[in-house]
């Protein structure tokens, strides 16, 4: 069980709920707050004044009076209209911190949410009833609407949900786990689906996998530099404090303790005829280097959206007050997704140049064409280059920004969106891309070096070779190579090679 305070989850926390899918409940220090910011919505609602949300119509029928009586209709009214989400659904962990975050915002009692309605939250997520939510149809404007409509609507017996691995109505759902659905209060209904929980929950995701495929790619990189015998000399310490860039140092400082008792190293530290290796080479720390430091800038900006109240209209509870705000507007998120996305390219794009270097005869330093024994009758690596080659260029493409678009809609009252929703949804598709390149690159490596035998890598990187090759074994003729890139890449999607060579858990552990 993790208990999250309001305001002060980490980004360790929120990695820990999508990585384990473990159940999460609110501190029980925010529940005062939440009480107060209750009492105070349900006072405007049995009052004369027109108070957005409360007691009005949403949108362009804002101007539109609601009558007491109907306040349940009317929340009821407006989950129900904006399910209108598209798509394949979201993958059951994105969707459970999705959940968790929504949890977060209404923590801060600023939302006029009962506890009894953020109870049943927590009780879904114990029990393991994920709504089914489609992964299209959000602009990233006054939040996260369809997306959030769809979570909300199973917590009122609507819509469909996930259990295990059936997907139910959401009122057979609830109710085989002894849950009952609930009746939206002023305001919980549009509590509940304004907000930017489900472009954060899916540019978090993102920000996780590329920091996993990063540190895989720690391991790949200094495989790679071993097989073709290259010179560690751009990894020292002093280089790279001399600029101080601290996502370069540490790259550099991986790589250097990766390769550290390395015959190969050893065999041509002396009377190398070559000067300088290619950049994809000699500027590996400063390229992902650079890389891992964007995707920390973007991890703040998602650590503080984790924790904001961004749905609208806002209870001030110190004055009693309930207003109109923009926190709704996703913008923050959108720049962070495409900071990841650029982060996401470039540690492929250098990845993948260090692929082509290998399979060429005329670059690899006398490794043989294509990385098989037997080159002409076999084509050994020279297709898997070539995915590789199309996965980036995908992922190239796939990075340009989403931030700087925009339509208007609601017509025209919502008039500058952020588009965040679709910055945040693409990194999943891009990180699926970028580990397959990492998988190729290790196999590509793990050919190079065992080319060089009998010389030896080092110790840590003899233990990710082993790894390696204890699910898939050495091309020595062709054959049906598709089953082999997807084992090693899912080896790089559960971090298995940064493990086996004896790294951190995470890259951010790296000491510099």
């Amino acid at each position: 069980m993790i208990i999250l305070v309001p305001g002060s989850a980490t980004l360790s926390q929120l990695e820990s709920i999508w990585r384990t899918g473990a159940p999460v409940r609110l501190s029980e220090t925010a529940r005062p707050a939440i009480d107060r910011a209750a009492a105070i919505v349900a006072a405007a609602a049995s009052g004369t004044t027109a108070v957005y949300g409360v007691n009005t119509g949403f949108g362009k029928l804002a101007s539109i009076k609601i009558r007491s009586e109907d306040t349940e209709t009317l929340q009821r009214n407006l989950v129900l209209s904006h399910c209108c989400g598209v798509g394949e659904s979201l993958d059951v962990p994105t969707i459970r911190l999705m959940m968790a975050l929504k949890l977060l915002s209404l923590g801060r009692g600023a939302s006029g949410v009962s506890w009894r309605t953020i109870a049943i939250i927590e009780a879904m997520l114990d029990k393991g009833v994920t709504p089914v939510i489609p992964d299209q149809g959000s602009v990233g404007a006054s939040g996260d609407l369809a997306p959030l409509a769809h979570m909300a609507a199973v917590m009122i017996g609507e819509g469909e949900a996930w259990l295990e691995d059936q997907r139910l109505p959401a009122g057979q759902a609830l109710s085989k786990v002894g849950l009952s659905p609930v009746t939206l209060g002023p305001k919980e209904g549009l509590g509940l689906i304004n907000g930017t929980q489900f472009s954060t929950a899916c540019a978090l995701a993102g920000l996780f996998s590329a920091k996993r495929n990063a540190l895989q790619c720690v391991v790949s990189a200094a495989l790679s530099t071993d097989a073709v015998m290259a010179s560690t000399a751009p990894l020292l310490a002093e280089i790279h404090a001399l600029r101080g860039h601290k996502g370069q140092i540490r790259i550099a400082r991986g790589m250097r303790e990766l390769l550290d008792g390395s015959q190969i190293r050893e065999s041509h530290r002396s009377d190398d005829s070559r000067v300088q290796d290619p950049y994809c080479i000699r500027c590996q720390p400063q390229v992902t280097g650079a890389a891992l430091d964007l995707l920390d800038f973007a991890g703040q900006t998602l650590e503080i959206e984790a924790n904001a109240v961004s749905d609208n209209p806002l209870v001030l509870v110190e004055t009693g007050q309930i207003v109109s705000g923009g926190n709704f507007h996703a913008e923050p998120v959108a720049f962070a997704a495409d900071q990841i996305a650029l982060a996401i390219a470039e540690i492929g794009a250098i990845s993948q140049r260090r692929v082509a270097l290998m399979v060429d005869p005329t670059l690899s330093f006398d490794l043989p064409p294509f990385l098989t024994p037997e080159p002409g009758l076999n084509s050994g690596m020279m297709i898997a280059e070539v995915t590789s080659a199309a996965l980036m260029s995908e992922n190239k493409h796939l990075a340009n920004p989403c931030s700087t678009d925009s339509t208007p809609t609601s017509a025209n009252q919502e008039d500058h969106v952020s588009m965040a929703a679709h910055g945040a949804r693409r990194l999943q598709r891009m990180n699926r891309n970028l580990g397959m390149i990492i998988a190729v690159e290790f196999l590509c490596a793990a050919q190079g070096v065992e080319f060089r035998t009998p010389l030896e890598t080092s110790p840590a990187l003899k233990h990710a070779l082993a790894a390696l090759r204890a699910k898939v074994s050495r091309l020595t003729t062709d054959r049906y190579m598709a089953p082999d890139l997807e084992q090693v890449a899912m080896m790089v999607a559960n971090g298995d090679f940064s493990a086996a060579a004896g790294l951190p858990e995470s890259i951010d552990e790296i000491v510099i």
